[in-house]
Order: structure tokens, then sequence, then C-alpha cells
């Protein structure tokens, strides 16, 4: 039997499924102990699930990284509110034991979030219901079964990943994960893809149609799955398996290679992280430096904004870990999906067009200056800090920037602290506006970034998180790549090095095309480092500059990625 679902970490996984059901969370029997008596067993609980959180998150940290912690983290945070827990409280007042508040309470904001028509606020749901299960198994003495002790092979197919699991999970037992549930950007994808577990999510009824010891193939690549394959079907996938994995093995001849292409031209090839630990990650994994720091990260999850010593502890940690090479650090990138309750930020009917990035910033000098500061102190020591503003769609927002850090220069200088008088300033060009007077704002920048997620976005009018529409984001419209060949075009004709940190970097049908423009660096997640080098290298200028030309003389978006994708090079 074939099931298909969406190939949301690719891999070849062989095995036997465990169906993991879900427990039974029923509290009808639980008697209310009175108003105290409750009010401490909620207390209890909820100091108990931080802990374990906690633990949690330390150990995705160290398997897997920053963002992916982060996930966990978030949970926290979310129980944290004052109004959550006040809202449990009442209820718990009206006459209601703990475990009926955590229910109620925990199920109202999952169905707020999951009525929201955006792939991101429904990822809050799924985190609110984890929390709420995790909740109720405390309060229940349920447990949580462990996915460590599984045997070797096994398939893990559970109706949803929750993070809470994702901490037993090693690529020691688990063959792959098949869900019922998620998507390319859900929490399960990022988690498996970090794992480097074959993954297939979405499969429909899978719980009902997968039995314990069944069988199974998961191929992560291509979203099918296999149910209790004969004996053809299963000599063609340990081939496939095993052809993936001596692709995987071969990259390691490029882990401490330059990157240049088959001319011995020389490219810049970074990693885009999110915190400082994720550096140690990204050194490991071959990078030459960091094309995106995200701070935003550091301002998530907390009452109130890092301190400039903190944050100046973080940016220095980035840039000492990669003395040899440059780190480009974004200015705090918030609003969108990305909010920070104790910032006030209002809420948009549409965020992402809003009050957010550069203006939010411009808009809040005190805040910003912070953030400067600790970004001219931090370059001090080893002058290999470049600044880049987020969202920017006019040269005054440069100016009001630039003006901001001036201020800053000055004051520092009063001070008596070190910094970098000479710190790069440049933009990451992600609206159309950006990349339509790219010409002018070359002329005060001193680098550019092309983020292709947001440009991609704005360019085609698409909400990158709407399922209904989907299909039409895509880097492969002429519009986009017209867009990032003119940036890069007139980053040069300002002579001023110009790289891209959105995820078409890490694209390898569009590497030819990137060379043939000129793209100087390349900024990629720390697991498509070795891929793209490995793939830059398989590429003459002649051979690049023909690709181009041959792409981009078709009209549609499918004719241009079905020519690329036939003149591959894996």
């Amino acid at each position: 039997m074939i099931l298909r679902g969406i190939g949301a970490s690719e891999g070849i996984g062989i095995g036997k499924a465990v169906c993991i059901r879900e427990k039974n969370l029923d509290y009808s029997s639980v008697s209310y102990a009175g108003r105290e008596a409750e009010k401490r067993r909620l207390q209890e609980t909820i100091e108990k699930f931080e802990a374990q959180t906690g633990s949690m998150a330390g150990q995705i940290l160290e398997r897997a990284g920053q963002k992916e912690s982060e996930i966990l983290t978030g949970q926290i945070a979310m129980l944290s509110d004052p109004f959550m827990q006040s809202q449990m409280a009442e209820m718990i007042e009206s006459g209601q034991c703990a475990e009926a508040a955590v229910d109620q309470v925990c199920t109202m904001y999952a169905e707020m979030f999951a009525g929201v028509d955006d792939e991101l606020m429904r990822q809050r749901a799924a985190d609110v219901r984890d929390l709420r299960g995790r909740m109720l198994s405390i309060l229940l003495g349920a447990g949580e079964p462990d996915l460590s002790r599984l045997p070797v092979g096994s398939v893990l197919v559970i109706h949803d990943l929750p993070p809470s699991l994702a901490v037993g999970l090693s690529r020691e037992n688990i063959a792959a994960i098949l869900t019922e549930t998620g998507g390319k950007t859900s929490h399960s994808a990022i988690l498996a893809r970090a794992l480097e577990l074959p993954a297939v999510l979405g499969v429909p009824k899978a719980m009902e149609t997968v039995r314990d010891g069944d069988g199974i193939i998961v191929d992560g690549s291509e979203g099918v799955v296999m149910l209790n394959p004969d004996q053809l079907t299963l000599g063609k996938y340990l081939k496939k398996q095993a052809a993936f994995e001596q692709k995987r093995a071969k990259l390691e001849v490029y882990r401490n290679r330059e990157t240049r292409d088959a001319d011995g031209r020389r490219y810049a090839l970074y990693a885009n992280i999110g915190s400082a630990a994720e550096a140690e990650a990204a050194a490991q994994a071959g990078a030459e430096g960091i094309g995106l720091f995200r701070t935003e990260f550091l301002f998530m999850d907390r009452a109130k904004p890092p301190a400039e010593a903190e944050q100046l502890e973080a940016y220095q940690a980035v840039s000492r870990r990669f003395a040899d090479g440059e780190v480009i650090i974004r200015t705090l990138d918030i609003g969108g999906d990305k909010m920070v309750g104790y910032l006030g930020m209002d809420r948009e009917d549409n965020p992402f067009l809003g009050h957010r990035a550069i203006r939010y910033c411009l808009d809040h000098p005190d805040l910003y200056r912070v953030q400067l500061r600790a970004l001219l102190r931090a370059g001090a020591e080893q002058h290999n800090i470049k600044i880049m503003l987020p969202l920017v769609t006019s040269l005054e927002e440069i100016r009001g920037a630039r003006a901001l850090l001036e201020q800053c220069k000055t004051e520092l200088e009063q001070e008596g602290h070190p910094y970098d008088r000479e710190i790069r300033l440049g933009i990451m060009v992600e609206t159309p506006a950006a990349a339509l007077i790219a010409d002018l704002l070359a002329q005060e920048c001193d680098f550019f970034s092309i983020g292709t997620n947001d440009l991609t976005q704005y360019v085609m009018a698409v909400d990158r998180g709407n399922a209904r529409v989907e299909k039409l984001y895509t880097v492969f419209h002429p519009a986009v790549l017209r867009s990032i060949r003119s940036v890069i075009q007139a980053a040069h004709a300002a002579d001023i090095p110009v790289g891209m940190c959105g995820e078409a970097a890490a694209d390898p049908r569009l590497i030819p095309l990137l060379m043939s423009w000129g793209l100087d660096e390349f900024s990629v997640g720390a697991s498509q480092v070795l891929p793209t080098r490995a793939g830059i290298h398989r590429w003459r200028a002649e051979e690049a500059g023909q690709a181009a030309r041959e792409a981009m003389s078709l009209s549609t978006s499918s004719g241009v990625q079905g020519y690329l994708e036939a003149i591959a090079r894996p």
C-alpha cells in the first residue's frame, strides 16, 4: 500500500512501525478538593512543567540547536503569561478542579490560534495542545512515552509529534517519522530536519491505516510511504537509501575546503543562525562566517528587553568564534510572525506589512540604541561585525539608522568604551521597493544581502503561510529572478559586495544562476553548508552563464523550474 504526504525531512527510513496513541487524559472522576488545594495543585504542576521543559530544551539545544530548543522554551513563556494563569485561577475559584482549568483555558487558546489563517499561528495552536497534554499528564500522573527505549529500526507513527516527545528521538533507534498532521514549516518538520531523521508529514488517517509491527518505508525526499512492501520494492528502496547515505558521506570531503567553482573562483559560504549557541554548530558544519544572525531571538521568551551587556556578550561570542571571517548581524526584526508582548506592539490586520522591523526600531530609538551600542562595542575586538538593517524600503530609513549609529559612537567615545569606528552598515534587500531602487540604496550602503523568503512573498503578493496560495510562492518566477539579478547588478555597479541569506541560497537548482550573476556570498542553514559548497564546485563560469541565459529566456515559473531541474548536477 502506498500512502502520500509531505516530504518534510529528506532521506529514506526503513523499519517496523511503532504507533504512539494518545494518552487517556480523562479527568471526569477527579473531585474538586477546594479552592486552596486546587490552586496549590495547579502551582505545583506549573513548577514541575517548567522544570521538565527547561531540561528538555537544554537537551534539544545540545542535539539540534537554539531555534529548535526555543520551540520548548516558548511553552514556558506561554504558561508564564499572568493572564493565562489568572484565567485558570478564576476557573478554580468558580469550583472547577485544576484539570478542568488547564483543559478549558488551553483549549480556548488552541482554538483561537488554530482559527487564524496563517501557518505560523497554527503552530502556536500545536504548542498549546502539547502544553495542555503535558500539564494534564502531570496532574493525573499519566507519564510520557519514552521514545529512547524503542527498538532499533522503529518508524514512529503518531498523529502529531509534539516538541516534548522529540527529546527522545535518536537516529540510533528511530528510522523515520510519519505523522497525520504538519507541513514543511511545522515544528515536527523543523525537529526532524535538525535531527536528520527522514519524515513524511500530513498523511491522512495514518493512525487508522498503520498497525504496530507493519513493515514500512518512509521516503522523506518524495513524501511517499510504502506499507508492508514486497521484496522487490524493499530492494529498490534499500539501494536508494544506500545511495542517499553515500551522497551524504561524499560531502565530507568539502568540510574543510574553500568554496570555489570548477574554475577556481572563490565564493564566501556563510551560515544563518538565531543565537550565539548556534555559532559553534555552524563552524563545525564548515561555514566560513555568519551571513545572518537573527537577533530577535534574544528578545523573545522573556519579560523585558536584553540589556546592553547581555547583547554585547552574545555578539562578541559569535565574533570571536569566527575571528577569521565575517559576522553579519541583523538588527531587531520584530513584528509580522514574531511578536513580543513587553514591547507593546499592537495587533494589526496585516502584520507582515505593518509596524515591524526597521520601522518599529526607528520609532523606538531608545530600544534601538541599546542594540546599536552593543554591536559597536562587540566589533571593537575582531573588527569583523557588519550591521544589517531589515525590511528597508527607502533611503530615509538607512539615513535614520546611520544617524542613530553616529549618536551611539559619540556616546561611546565620551564614555571611554572601545568600539569599531569603521563598522560597516548594509541592508537586507527583501522588499520590491528596495529591489527597484537598489542602485540608489547602494550609494549609502556598505553591502547588500538578499532575503529571498520575504522578497518572493512580496514580489508575488503571496502569503507564504497560506496553503491556498502556496503554489504561487516560488522563487523561480521570472519576476523574482529578475529582481535578484538586478539587485546583484546594482551592488556591483556601486562596488559593494552582495550576498543572499534566504532559502534560495541553498537551492542547488539556482546555483548556476547566482554564480553567473556574480553573487559574492551564499548564507545557508548549517546543514546546507556542505551541499552548497559541493554544488558550487560542480559548475564552471561558462556553463553557469549558459544555464542562466537559457533560464531567463523562459517566460513561466514552471518552465524555469523544469529547465533547472533537468540540468541540475546532484
